[in-house]
């Protein structure tokens, strides 16, 4: 079987039907939408059937949507390639904005233990079953999350920040 966007989207609504939707491409890279609940099924579906074998996990990110409704708030990506007919897919799962959690794939793919790790520690998405789910840049003493755009990109009272300082004048 030839491993194109056609044969990949069959096999992965056979197995999961209406819980994946939005099939496009995007920048040359095939992507779908997951439903949260089924994000970790499919993930490993992708890399253990024997015909789409995306055994690679290139990426795993967060990312904040503040002004989506409060169930799809924050959502992560995951990017995996298969080397035998190099072919890469993007999936996507949507969280709720309240309590944005999803089921660790550390089982699946080791390296997913920090991009894991990176994601809760900006975004505060929680990852069930992760070994050791603490930060890893950010000082263990900060209480917020800082990549979440509820908080100002900059404080306003800083006066280093003072346009005076950098020869612009008002």
């Amino acid at each position: 079987m030839a491993l194109d966007t056609v044969n990949i989207q069959n096999k992965i609504t056979e197995t999961f039907g209406n819980s994946t939707s939005n099939f496009r491409m995007q920048r040359d890279i095939f992507c779908f939408d997951v439903d949260s609940d089924k994000a970790y099924n499919l993930v490993k579906f992708l890399k253990e059937d024997a015909d789409l074998n995306f055994h690679f996990l290139t990426d795993l990110a967060g990312i904040h949507y503040p002004d989506n409704e409060k169930s799809q708030q924050f959502a992560v990506t995951y990017q995996l390639h298969n080397w035998i007919e190099n072919t890469r897919i993007r999936v996507k799962t949507f969280l709720d904005g309240e309590n944005p959690e999803l089921k660790s794939i550390v089982d699946l793919f080791q390296c997913a233990n920090w991009m894991e790790r990176e994601a809760w520690d900006f975004y505060g998405i929680q990852f069930d079953g992760h070994p050791q789910l603490k930060r890893i840049l950010n000082m263990d003493e900060m209480v917020s999350h800082p990549m979440r755009k509820e908080f100002p990109m900059e404080d306003s009272g800083r006066t280093d920040k003072d346009d005076r300082f950098f020869g612009r004048t008002s």
